[in-house]
C-alpha cells in the first residue's frame, strides 16, 4: 500500500485521496443501514434470512442451467471459517453458499457495492467491500471482527474472474493468509475443476480445512505472508490435480471391467 502511494503524483495522491475519504462516508452510511454482524441464534448458528430466501429462489435455476457435482469436505458446520478457491463464473458463489446453512460474507469488489442493484443486495448480504487487492484496513477489519464473531467469509483470491483456460489461476492477492493468521481461523479451500457453461457438468473439489498453525503467534514480515497465499495456491492446485487422477482412475476401472466383460 505505501510503495503504491509512493508512485503515485502528488496530484495522483489527492485524487486516490477524496476517493477515498467518498469510500469511507459510504461505507459509514452503509453500516448504520445493513448489519455486518450477524448475531447467533439459539443454536449458535449465524443465519442469514435474507441469504436464505436467495438460496430457496437461486439453487434449483443454478442447477439446472449450470449442473455441478460437488466433491469432498462439503458439509461444513458451525463455526468460522474461510473458504478460499478460483474463480471463473459469476454463480460461484453458489457452490460456496450450499455448504452450510448459515450466512457468509462474501469478499466483493468495493464497485459491486456501489452499483445501483447488485449492491443492494450485496450490501444486504453483508458483503464485506475491497479495494483492488483486497488488502486495505477496512477490509482487513471487517473480515477480522465477523470472524471473531464466528462467521464464514468467503473471498477469491485471484480478484477477478478468470477469463483465460483456467488452468493456471491469475496472480494470488493478499488477504486470505492474513485474515486466517491473525484470527487463528481455518481455511476451507476450494477449486472449480473447470468453467462452468449451460447444460454442462462442472465438477467442484472442497478440501479438508487447514490452518497455517505455523505462523501462529511470531511477528511476520510481508515474505511470510507472501509464502503462506503461495501454499494455499498450491493446495488448490493439489485438490485438482488429486481429483482429476481419481477420475482417470475412476474410467481405466471401467474400460478393464468393459474388456474383462467381452474377454
Amino acid at each position: 500500500m505505501d510503495e503504491t502511494k509512493a508512485e503515485l503524483t502528488p496530484k495522483q495522491q489527492k485524487k486516490a485521496e477524496k476517493a477515498r475519504k467518498r469510500r469511507e462516508k459510504k461505507q459509514k452510511k452503509w453500516a448504520k443501514q445493513y448489519r455486518l454482524i450477524v448475531p447467533a441464534n439459539k443454536k449458535g448458528l449465524h443465519k442469514m434470512p435474507f441469504m436464505n430466501f436467495l438460496r430457496f429462489i437461486g439453487y434449483p435455476i443454478h442447477r439446472f442451467l449450470y449442473p455441478f457435482k460437488m466433491y469432498g469436505y462439503k458439509k461444513v458446520g458451525p463455526g468460522a471459517y474461510i473458504y478460499v478457491g478460483n474463480h471463473l463464473h459469476m454463480f460461484d458463489i453458489f457452490y460456496v453458499a450450499r455448504t452450510t446453512k448459515e450466512g457468509i460474507h462474501f469478499l466483493s469488489k468495493q464497485s459491486i457495492l456501489e452499483a445501483p442493484v447488485v449492491g443492494y443486495i450485496a450490501r444486504r448480504l453483508g458483503a464485506i467491500g475491497a479495494m483492488r487487492d483486497g488488502s486495505d484496513v477496512r477490509t482487513i477489519m471487517d473480515a477480522m471482527k465477523v470472524l471473531r464473531n464466528g462467521e464464514k467469509v468467503s473471498l477469491f483470491p485471484e480478484g477477478t474472474r478468470n477469463r483465460g483456460s483456467g488452468e493456471e489461476f491469475l496472480p494470488f492477492h493478499g488477504g486470505a493468509a492474513i485474515f486466517a493468521i491473525k484470527t487463528k481461523t481455518p481455511i476451507i479451500p476450494f477449486v472449480i475443476c473447470s468453467r462452468p457453461r449451460l447444460f454442462h457438468m462442472t465438477h467442484v473439489v472442497f478440501g479438508e480445512p487447514m490452518e497455517l498453525s505455523e505462523y501462529y503467534d511470531r511477528k511476520l514480515t510481508p515474505e511470510d505472508y507472501a509464502e503462506a497465499e503461495e501454499k494455499l495456491k498450491n493446495r488448490l492446485y493439489e485438490l485438482r490435480a488429486e481429483h482429476r487422477a481419481m477420475l482417470a482412475e475412476k474410467k481405466n476401472k471401467k474400460k478393464n471391467k468393459k474388456k474383462k466383460e467381452k474377454g
